[in-house]
């Protein structure tokens, strides 16, 4: 199901997707309406825009929370004109599992956009790389992230955007050993101690986009 109230984007990403074989349920311009049909039909994934009518502020980033409370198995992807790393936070915060954050930009890359949905129809994460890049600037003076060294950020920089080990080492040349390496030195020096109940890599991330 699609949320976004510019018409022009909203039939693009319904054609898009449609070309690209996935079903389309429901194309909405605001955030009541996605709800309610999200529960007349619960969608696998919903992608729906930040600041939606009437007031053009958080209502899609409202509707995506209370959709991540009441039917935890739906995928969300929320959509930016602008970096704006709290409303990611608050997304990991509750579950970080089936969720992803895109700049609108991002949906222009076609492949990109459709990796994204593929991800968090896996159950993982998608975060868009230029978030992570802007942030990895404004939290190098922090600490602890401040004690991490550069192929270490690099390999947060993947994590924080949704990659596996797998494709972290496909991404970064490096061997999946040095991965698993770099990840426990990681979550050492972010003082993410092994605890029942909780993950790591999303305490990672989400101490990164916190910072």
């Amino acid at each position: 199901m699609l949320a976004e109230d510019s018409t022009l984007l909203r039939e693009g990403l319904v054609r898009l997707l449609t070309e690209e074989e996935h079903d389309v349920l429901a194309a909405v311009g605001d955030a009541v309406e996605l709800l309610r049909e999200v529960e007349a039909r619960p969608p696998d994934i919903v992608v729906v825009d930040i600041r939606m009518p009437p007031t053009h502020t958080d209502e899609g980033l409202r509707a995506a929370m209370e959709i991540r409370k009441r039917w935890p198995d739906i995928g969300v992807l929320v959509l930016s004109q602008h970096i704006e790393r709290n409303y990611a936070a608050q997304l990991l915060s509750s579950n970080a599992e089936r969720v992803g954050y895109l700049l609108k930009d991002r949906v222009a890359q076609v492949e990109e956009f459709l990796d994204a949905l593929e991800r968090i129809d896996a159950g993982g994460v998608a975060i868009d790389p230029e978030i992570v890049r802007q942030l990895v600037v404004r939290t190098t003076h922090i600490d602890p992230l401040a004690r991490l060294t550069p192929r270490e950020r690099s390999v947060l920089e993947a994590l924080a955007q949704g990659y596996t080990n797998a494709a972290i080492s496909e991404q970064l040349h490096i061997s999946m050993s040095t991965v698993e390496k770099n990840l426990n030195t990681i979550f050492d020096k972010l003082e993410l101690a092994r605890t029942s109940g909780y993950n790591r890599r999303i305490l990672a991330v989400l101490r990164y986009l916190e910072s």
